[in-house]
């Protein structure tokens, strides 16, 4: 937690110099706030073990930043930050979340419209104070509107690639209680649901009150909400991205612990499906076990519950109160399935990390391949490749081939699909690759018709292997593009295009719903991480997620297939991949 907490105050101190127009140092604070936010070691670890030239040892982390770090970890603040708030009192939080609203646009408002806060952005929004301003206008300013509605209607939900790091820290300070039998997290982070409500913590222990005392008192939190003898509820500490989210533990007994994960784990829907059963049956089904009349006949195990009622017990994923007891599911994915990663951007164009550095953590994590997808030309703010640089890095992927063992690295590229589904890199030079992803980056409120001719054309190109993030969205931010999922599904089907679950927890691009539509309709899939540093190439499990909640079998992803299948598929013309 404290990591996190460090990296807010250098993402926070870099945004407020980048308003300031000063040269260099926010993208070395950012840079260094990415590096903090990454780490595997607690910071004030490092720090206690060597000091100051420990922290300089952290990649991107010079003499200044890191005696930031040491000013934050001996006070619990950083003084330049607090004049910098102090002479721009805003709510980044808040502002930054809203697309179209950048650093300068943020000091630009703040100035001549006094906007602090989502409340006064709204307010001179609505008010059409914006449009006056220089390099804003009517068309940003509805832009901003719209992006506030969608953050209120979005407003009280965490992207679990922000909640799960926090739940699995509080359930291992748990698990180390003294007295402490088992701790599970249950609720929608068990569901692998995107964005999570609250974290709910179930547990079995000798004596509750230890349990009580000691979470209250844990360092992430921020404010005790309720404190009882079985449940207590905190609020954590405000954090760039979850700040505030609520965490409840109950502490239940044994012979109940099955049917109180059952219960919390829901979702309701499926809770309802269950409680129906068991009336049929003339049974009671409730948090503390199913019972006959007053006698508890199950519940010390979720399995003893399922197994009672007569039906099977589907995976926590797919608990949506839909068809999970009638399904049967084959073959699901997991992440053991996966050999490799198809997106993956580098410091070739706007990753943090080499090709080298991506390869080996790649393989660290027992990946057979990667592909490294740098964006191409278009996409300007990037640094993206045209074909000369595409085709300096083949070379450098070949010399890194050869160097390196346990470890293939494939060609491809991240090519954007212009507004007439025509790609941005020549199709001699993209015949060279060994995959090839397409994606919008542009031009998202063409008419739902039009955009999807638009996709529909960039598939019907040989060279393009795969659909990258399809439907555009950015979680908590910024919606999905309008698209026909349905003809999109049955075009990539035709056409035997590829199409992608981004795994990144900002994106968790398709949806589940999405992935079932392109099941029926026969296509095939394959979960990448949109890693842009080595720590996000971990990203896969949120992927499987998104996959397993829509009963994806492995026999449908084409990164579950080992190099030597996947070269031979990927070697056949598109119209000949009919299966794995």
């Amino acid at each position: 937690m404290k990591n996190k907490q460090i990296a807010d105050i250098l993402f926070d101190i870099a945004e407020f110099l980048a308003m300031q127009d000063v040269p260099f140092k926010p993208r070395a604070y950012e840079k260094a706030a990415e590096a903090v936010e990454h780490l595997e070691e607690n910071v004030a670890d490092i720090y206690k073990r060597g000091g100051i030239a420990a922290l300089e040892e952290i990649p991107s982390v010079g003499r200044g930043i890191a005696e930031k770090i040491e000013e934050y970890l001996k006070t619990g603040k950083v003084e330049e930050y607090e004049k910098l708030h102090k002479k721009m009192p805003v709510n980044l939080d808040e502002l930054r979340g809203i697309e179209g609203v950048g650093p300068k646009g943020i000091k630009v408002l703040y100035d001549k419209l006094g906007v602090t806060d989502l409340a006064s952005l709204k307010k001179a929004a609505r008010a059409g104070k914006i449009r006056t301003l220089a390099h804003f206008g009517e068309k940003s300013e509805q832009k901003i509107l719209k992006g506030i509605e969608f953050s209120e209607r979005s407003s009280g939900r965490f992207l679990i690639g922000d909640a799960l790091p926090l739940a699995r820290e509080l359930v291992a300070r748990i698990q180390k209680i003294k007295g402490v039998e088992r701790v599970e997290a249950a609720g929608s982070l068990r569901r692998w649901q995107e964005t999570i409500g609250d974290i709910d913590i179930l547990v079995i222990a000798e004596s509750s009150k230890p349990v009580m005392d000691a979470f209250v008192k844990m360092p992430e939190v921020g404010e005790i909400v309720l404190k009882g003898e079985t449940k207590s509820s905190v609020r954590l500490k405000p954090a760039r991205s979850a700040g505030g989210i609520e965490a409840d533990l109950r502490v239940v007994p044994k012979k109940s612990f099955g049917s109180a994960l059952q219960y919390f784990t829901g979702s309701k829907d499926h809770n309802v499906m269950l409680r129906t059963i068991a009336v049929k049956k003339k049974l009671k089904l409730n948090e503390y076990g199913l019972f006959r009349g007053a006698r508890q006949i199950a519940g010390e195990t979720e399995e003893s519950i399922y197994k009672t009622l007569g039906v099977p017990m589907p995976i926590p994923e797919m608990r949506q109160g839909i068809d999970e007891l009638k399904k049967k599911y084959r073959d699901m994915v997991d992440l053991e399935d996966l050999k490799g990663d198809f997106q993956t951007q580098t410091d070739w164009t706007d990753g943090a990390d080499s090709i080298e550095k991506m390869a080996l953590e790649a393989r660290r994590l027992g990946h057979e391949y990667i592909a490294i997808t740098d964006h191409t030309r278009s996409l300007a703010m990037t640094g993206g490749s045209d074909e000369k640089k595409l085709l300096r890095q083949m070379r450098e992927i070949d010399k890194l081939n050869k160097k390196l063992s346990g470890i293939t690295i494939l060609k491809g590229a991240e090519v954007n699909i212009l507004k007439d589904g025509a790609l941005d890199i020549k199709d001699d030079v993209l015949a060279k690759l060994d995959i090839v992803g397409a994606a919008v980056h542009s031009h998202f409120n063409l008419p739902e018709q039009e955009q999807t001719a638009r996709i529909m054309r960039a598939m019907e190109n040989p060279n393009v292997d795969i659909i990258f993030h399809p439907t555009g969205r950015v979680l908590n931010k910024r919606e999905p593009y309008a698209v026909d999922i349905e003809k999109l599904a049955r075009h990539a089907s035709r056409t035997r295009t590829v199409l992608e679950i981004d795994a990144h927890p900002w994106r968790l691009d398709l949806k589940d719903e999405h992935i079932k539509i392109a099941i029926d309709a026969g296509a095939l899939f394959a979960i990448d991480t949109d890693a842009h540093r080595l720590a996000e190439l971990s990203y896969l499990e949120y992927g499987i997620g998104q996959a397993r909640r829509a009963g994806l079998s492995k026999k449908r992803v084409i990164n579950t297939l080992s190099l030597r299948e996947l070269r031979k598929f990927l070697v056949l013309p598109k119209h000949r991949r009919h299966s794995l």
